[in-house]
């Protein structure tokens, strides 16, 4: 692994003597963005414009530094805690659009300056968190800080920042902040790695070509015109593709009669990372959980889960443990039913073979259709993308107040993208909404929400929020319109609910505004997806795309009878991949493990049955290796405590846009998210703790 010891400024003209003549003027990151509500300026944005801004971003922040450690008076609350609050302006601004551009939008050139980047930033970020001038200043306001008169916010400001250089290693001595510096040196372009190699096996190195029509038997007209023009689109006019994109992937699986065809790209799918060639992620993985080991050690926690545990809700990996043994109890005997009723199904038809993941979701939708007498392809056509965006902003404005106007003079970072501003019921600015909803070869699979610019405060006034809605969502075809299935439609509902934390997300300071623990992240995502099933809300959105009638209440029956279906495997697929993540950094000694034993093992522990795989596999499991919930993939179900107890509150009032409820929840779990700890907001708007029953029966687990 190549190592950088060079100084910022040879960087920086290493850097320019590779490039051609840039003035400073011509970049667009270093003056105030000329575009309505400063967006980023995505038109005069090149790839050749982020190397010298991080350079200068880097330059400006250590300076910014420098005059907090060089400040002669007696360090106090704004000429440290507030001045390092608001310090790296520059470098946050083009880190939003960079990183966030590099997940929805890169390319060879990007994915080289995000390799250049990697040791850069690691060594920028440690030179400030090990930074024993600067820490100690932080420390003197801490230890004085009842003596200051400070306010709440103010006093948990100080208190966070004084923890996050604690865990960050202020404390080691210097040996052992060197060897902290490599580590997290290294962790970082392991990432880096992991998530190109991931990127390409799914979106370059594999695609299941079909050329003989017998074998697209039982697939909707709709799955074979979209694998039509995926085909054309590659240079195969004539053919059928299908690709590991989950938008073309699991209709085939759903429908496909060919079994092989099923096996083929469903073992595609399972098999990202882990097929010996140059994107192969084994060794990836051993050395990201290794290295992981070493750090949590090296800062005094026994393992990389209990250092990242510490500072959520469950505060241990003992906690989360309990709450994952709890809930695969009662989750795990379902799931053998569902498996035992595909079995009957299959030697009914007499199929003679014995049921296998690629099995999974066509004798699904068959029990679909047999027991609810509900088929995919009977919704669809009530789901179009542009009724589902409009039905979750008729909920945002029912429940808020909000609206939506859509913008057609914004810079966007990819032609299909879609902008919105963001008002407030008296028609103020809010915030600026993108959204990006289909699969292309530059973006990673999936969906999230981020953003451009945060919700801040600025010289007395509020800045507002930039936030972009990512998603990989079925694309249109020929006169048919985007028409998203269920789960789609649900997922939308759900990003929609981390882009109104974003939204409403106020706060002075940069450190706690919308700052929540990990496994408080999902509640306003999650509690969200439950107004798309309610029979008020889809009567208003979900509308046939071709007649504007509205859904059927026969069809709306079947959706809320269905409710329970499928939930053993979904959940079961869920916590095996959860308990994988916590047994992966629960390890407590540095060595490398073998992946594939390591997980063979840690499902027969738990007696994961072989008709079903964990929902992510270690060699493509990117929300853990190559994003931020490391020995924090179990927040979601966390959350789904709090989202079930939620809504059942706003359902308990007979109105599920009950104004002063929803007027409590964005105050106390939205705006003011991170003016306390998770649970302390959370029974501000609740009034006591969640209860667990609401989830276990909407699961159908009790």
């Amino acid at each position: 692994m190549k190592t950088f010891s060079l100084t910022l400024m040879a960087l920086a003209m290493l850097f320019f003597a590779g490039c051609k003549s840039v003035k400073k003027t011509d970049n667009p990151f270093f003056t105030e963005y000329q575009t309505p509500f400063q967006v980023p300026p995505f038109d005069k944005i090149d790839t050749t414009h982020f190397m010298a801004a991080f350079l200068e971003g880097i330059r400006q922040h250590n300076s910014e530094i420098d005059s907090i450690i060089n400040n002669q008076a007696s360090p106090d609350f704004d000429n440290t805690i507030l001045a390092f609050d608001k310090s790296g302006k520059l470098l946050t601004r083009v880190g939003r659009v960079f990183y966030n551009l590099n997940e929805a939008e890169t390319n060879k050139q990007m994915q080289s300056i995000a390799r250049e980047l990697s040791p850069i930033m690691s060594k920028h970020n440690d030179d400030i968190a090990l930074n024993d001038k600067l820490f100690a200043k932080i420390k003197v306001v801490y230890e004085k800080r009842n003596e200051l008169k400070l306010d709440s916010q103010q006093l948990r400001v100080v208190e966070k920042y004084f923890r996050d250089f604690e865990r960050q290693g202020a404390n080691l001595p210097a040996d052992k902040k060197d060897q902290l510096r490599k580590l997290n040196s290294e962790l970082s372009l392991l990432s880096l790695t992991f998530g190109e190699n991931l990127l390409a096996e799914t979106n370059d190195n594999f695609k299941l070509v079909i050329d003989d029509k017998k074998d697209l038997e039982g697939l909707p007209q709709g799955v074979v015109d979209g694998a039509a023009e995926t085909a054309k689109d590659k240079g195969l006019e004539g053919k059928w593709v299908f690709t590991l994109s989950k938008p073309s992937m699991i209709p085939f699986l759903q429908y496909a009669k060919n079994r092989k065809l099923r096996e083929t790209i469903y073992t595609g799918y399972f098999m990202r990372g882990n097929n010996g060639n140059k994107n192969d992620n084994n060794a990836t993985v051993a050395k990201i959980v290794k290295l992981r080991v070493e750090k949590a050690r090296l800062l005094g926690f026994e393992s990389y889960a209990a250092y990242v545990v510490d500072e959520n809700m469950a505060k241990t990996p003992a906690n989360v443990n309990d709450f994952l043994a709890k809930l695969w109890t009662a989750a795990l005997p379902v799931a053998k039913k569902e498996a035992l009723e595909m079995q009957k199904i299959i030697d009914r038809e007499g199929g003679k073979f014995k049921l296998q993941p690629w099995d999974w979701w066509y004798y699904a939708e068959i029990i679909h259709k047999e027991k609810y007498n509900l088929d995919e392809t009977e919704l669809k056509p009530y789901f179009s993308l542009a009724n589902v965006r409009d039905g979750m902003f008729l909920v945002a404005n029912k429940l808020y107040g909000i609206s939506f106007t859509k913008r057609t003079d914004l810079p966007v970072f990819q032609k299909d993208v879609e902008t919105y501003e963001v008002k407030e019921a008296d028609g103020s600015h809010l915030g600026v909404l993108y959204l990006d909803y289909y699969p292309r070869a530059g973006k990673r699979g999936g969906a999230w929400c981020t953003d451009f610019r945060s919700s801040g405060w600025e010289k007395g006034e509020k800045v507002t929020p930039v936030i972009s809605i990512t998603c990989n969502f079925t694309k249109p075809t020929g006169d048919v319109p985007a028409l998203l299935s269920w789960d789609e439609t649900t997922t939308l509902f759900h990003e929609f609910g981390h882009a109104l934390h974003g939204l409403f997300t106020v706060g002075k300071y940069t450190r706690t505004a919308g700052n929540v623990p990990q496994d408080y992240v999902e509640l306003p995502s999650q509690v969200n997806e439950n107004w798309a099933s309610e029979p008020e809300v889809l009567k208003a959105y979900a509308k046939h795309y071709k007649t504007g009638v509205a859904i059927p209440d026969e069809l709306i029956g079947k959706i809320q009878k269905s409710g329970l279906f499928n939930q053993g495997f979904e959940t079961v697929e869920y916590l095996a991949a959860s308990i994988l993540d916590m047994d992966y950094h629960g390890l407590t000694e540095p060595k490398e493990p073998e992946v594939q034993k390591f997980e063979q093992d840690a499902m027969a522990k738990i007696g994961l049955i072989p008709e079903i795989l964990p929902r992510y596999r270690s060699t493509y499991f990117a929300h853990i290796f190559d994003g931020g919930y490391a020995a924090g993939y179990y927040v979601y179900i966390w959350a789904a405590v709090l989202d079930a107890d939620a809504f059942e509150t706003f359902k308990s009032t007979g109105d599920i846009y009950n104004k002063e409820l929803a007027a409590k929840f964005r105050k106390y779990c939205l705006a003011e998210s991170g003016n306390d700890e998770g649970m302390i907001q959370y029974r501000k708007f609740r009034g006591q703790d969640p209860s667990i029953e609401p989830l276990l029966k909407r699961r159908g687990l009790k």
